[in-house]
């Protein structure tokens, strides 16, 4: 069975071989494994460990496409720059890491009217065709499952003017944040229909949404169904309508926001973490029969590069995970450069035979 055969039937919950595979990394650890000589710096991990998804992300949904980013400061380790959105960002020069954000030109309304909206049009200067191009060609010659891959709309709201603010909208100016939702999620429709149409249509999709922090979402579910399930909904209804499902990854806490994802289209969630609160067998107990799981496993059991301690957590969770046939083996955030490569390849391969089905 192929690697796209596999992740299409995953995503359907139908019988298969075995429980699909697929990781994301922090670029340091690449760059650590190569140094010691485990892989090359220029090898794509999809082919090393022979991974069932492969995902390109070619969409630029920045404001202001011609904006060259301004520095503000710069320090041996770090650099603050205001970038084509309006916000000000810290980003570290030595190591991989999220940017702190500092401040932001949009803070309401009138910065979003004026600054932001008049911006984003659907560009074709928006789209890497050519990167999309040869991603689905690598990706069909390995028999992957191929997903275009970019952010949804709260993706998209809170880097131009912040969480505090967008929270704020919704409860001081909830018509703002409507506009901005449907601006993204009418832009994003625009910008796969035009890419879709010429380069041809991925296998599925797949949405980077980080809706929650840890113990929290960042919104009820009352307030999700209100303010972002219209704008997921439109988003999901259009792929949907070209047969293709979606995976939708969201960081942090989000098991209450679970069923409006549901109602809005998701076929699988990733990526479970649990330092955030989240369960995987809880979910997987709840919800095995409408939405397959990907992620889950506690990264920081790979920490440990301790095969007992990351056996437990395997054992623990896979035999029970693989009933229903939802799940793929990932783990809860991103593998840092302190997991050693014999670690993780001991994960893979012990996963994955915890992970094979007997017929």
């Amino acid at each position: 069975m192929t690697g796209k055969e596999r992740i299409s039937r995953i995503l359907k919950r139908r019988p298969v071989d075995r429980i699909g595979l697929f990781e994301h990394f922090w670029g340091d650890t690449q760059k650590k494994w190569a140094g010691e000589g485990h892989i090359r710096s220029d090898e794509p991990l999809e082919d090393h460990f022979g991974f069932d998804i492969q995902l390109l992300w070619p969409f630029n949904l920045i404001a202001r496409l011609d904006f060259e980013p301004e520095t503000i400061e710069e320090t041996e380790q770090t650099v603050l720059q205001r970038d084509g959105n309006g916000a000000v960002l810290r980003r570290h020069k030595l190591h991989d890491a999220t940017p702190e954000h500092v401040d932001f030109l949009v803070k309401d309304r009138a910065g979003w009217l004026e600054h932001i909206k008049p911006h984003l049009t659907a560009d074709p200067r928006r789209i890497n065709f050519e990167a999309y191009r040869a991603a689905r060609q690598a990706a069909e010659k390995a028999g992957r499952f191929f997903a275009w891959s970019g952010v949804n709309v709260f993706e998209c709201m809170h880097p131009v003017c912040g969480h505090q603010h967008m929270l704020m909208g919704m409860l001081e100016d909830p018509d703002w944040i409507r506009d901005m939702a449907d601006t993204y999620s009418q832009l994003t429709v625009d910008l796969m229909e035009t890419l879709f149409s010429r380069e041809g249509p991925p296998d599925g999709v797949w949405f980077y949404e980080d809706l929650g922090f840890k113990a929290r979402p960042f919104v009820s579910l009352d307030m999700y169904r209100e303010f972002i399930l219209p704008a997921h909904r439109r988003t999901l209804d259009y792929c949907k309508s070209l047969g293709l499902p979606a995976i939708m990854h969201s960081c942090g806490y989000v098991e209450p926001l679970v069923p409006g994802m549901i109602e809005a289209g998701i076929d699988c969630l990733q990526v479970i973490e649990v330092k955030a609160g989240m369960d995987l067998l809880r979910l997987h107990s709840a919800y095995r029969d409408r939405l397959s799981l990907m992620g889950g496993i506690d990264v920081r059991t790979l920490y440990t590069n301790d095969r007992a301690v990351v056996e437990r957590e395997l054992a623990e969770k896979i035999p029970v995970v693989k009933n229903g046939f939802g799940y793929v083996l990932h783990s809860d955030h991103s593998i840092p450069d302190q997991v050693e490569y014999e670690t993780y390849r001991y994960f893979v391969q012990r996963g994955l035979e915890l992970g094979t089905y007997a017929y």
